[in-house]
């Protein structure tokens, strides 16, 4: 961070001052000392669109004027972000609400402390050619799914709906092979792929998908990607976290204003990735990214929610207990601090 310049004033008393880090203040965000702090933030993923709003923070000197270095790390393992954060090995994590469920339920002392994306992203996805009207036209298809416990329940209560059991339809695990599933014809829908991700892969390949989120098919909703800690850690540190928030805030406005800048940051970060998908997938995230609710300062959870999906994880036999808002979530750490 560069030092505010000294008002000029004798050489032997401004030498004092820098000697004694005596500079001038700067904007209420940033940290007056000479050294940043080091924060580590491990991702979900690797860099992808979901990521702008931290990205474009980290290049235009968000972190670091808010007196912070952070150290941007891409997991070898997309089950270790959690792992690492209970473990004290990193700062934050990206994850999602479900998983932090599951890993509270394993008892893990994390907390989510931010929303990324506070709604489901996670959609059931046919392509237009295949003549499915509905979900009730699933029965005898096969769909392809992620192999995720939690999205095999969201299948299930996505079927009850129109009065289906798993057993009306055949449910195959591709893993990460789920646009191969449907594009090669092995599957006539998917469950597990993005809206904004693989939604927008099937779109730019001109397919025509029809993509329905799963809160619009009778899945409570949820935060789809949050930010998570050690619970100690921002107790014991709650200023570090919440210049983090604040700086990811003004990263995201800034993606918002600046589309293209935001999908270079992207490809700066991932340069394996394509320039034309990577463009299309950040504008159809920048609206989530920058979503707020009414009201709430930017990243906020609802804890009524949290509590909804939490029971529907119990009810469905994917948590045992059904724990409190409080206990996976604290909004104390956002711009606005709301009283818990």
């Amino acid at each position: 961070m560069r030092l505010p310049r000294i008002p000029t004033i004798a050489v032997a008393v401004a030498l004092l001052a820098i000697a004694l880090g005596l500079a001038a203040c700067g904007e209420k965000s940033e940290d007056t000392s000479t050294e940043a702090q080091p924060l580590s933030l491990t991702l979900d993923f690797y860099p992808n669109a979901d990521h702008a709003g931290i990205y474009m923070a980290q290049k235009l000197g968000y972190f670091e004027e808010a007196g912070l270095d952070v150290n941007i790390e891409t997991p070898s393992d997309p089950a270790a972000p959690l792992k690492l954060v209970a473990a004290g090995q990193s700062d934050l994590a990206i994850s999602y609400e479900p998983e932090l469920a599951l890993a509270h339920e394993k008892g893990l002392d994390v907390v989510a402390i931010g929303a990324l994306v506070n709604r489901p992203l996670t959609s059931l996805i046919w392509l237009g050619s295949s003549g499915i009207k509905g979900v009730g036209d699933l029965k005898g298809k096969t769909v392809a799914t992620a192999g995720i416990p939690y999205q095999d329940a969201f299948l299930k209560t996505i079927l009850a709906r129109v009065k289906l059991s798993p057993s009306d339809v055949k449910a195959v695990n591709v893993g990460f092979g789920l646009l191969p599933a449907l594009l090669g014809g092995s599957a006539e829908a998917m469950l597990g792929g993005y809206s904004n991700v693989e939604g927008v892969d099937l779109r730019q390949r001109g397919k025509g998908p029809v993509i329905t989120p799963v809160d619009q098919l009778g899945v409570p909703t949820y935060d789809e990607l949050v930010l998570v800690a050690n619970r100690e850690a921002p107790a014991a540190d709650p200023e570090k976290f919440r210049l983090f928030i604040a700086a990811l805030e003004r990263g995201t406005d800034a993606a918002v204003a600046q589309p293209r800048a935001a999908t270079q940051a992207i490809l700066e970060a991932n340069n394996g990735l394509d320039p034309k998908l990577t463009a299309a997938q950040v504008e159809a995230t920048l609206p989530l990214l920058s979503a707020r609710t009414p009201g709430q300062p930017f990243g906020y959870m609802d804890p009524d929610e949290w509590a909804t999906f939490a029971g529907w994880m119990r009810d469905n036999g994917l948590i045992g207990s059904l724990p409190k808002p409080s206990e996976l979530l604290s909004n104390a750490y956002l711009s606005d601090e709301i009283p818990e």
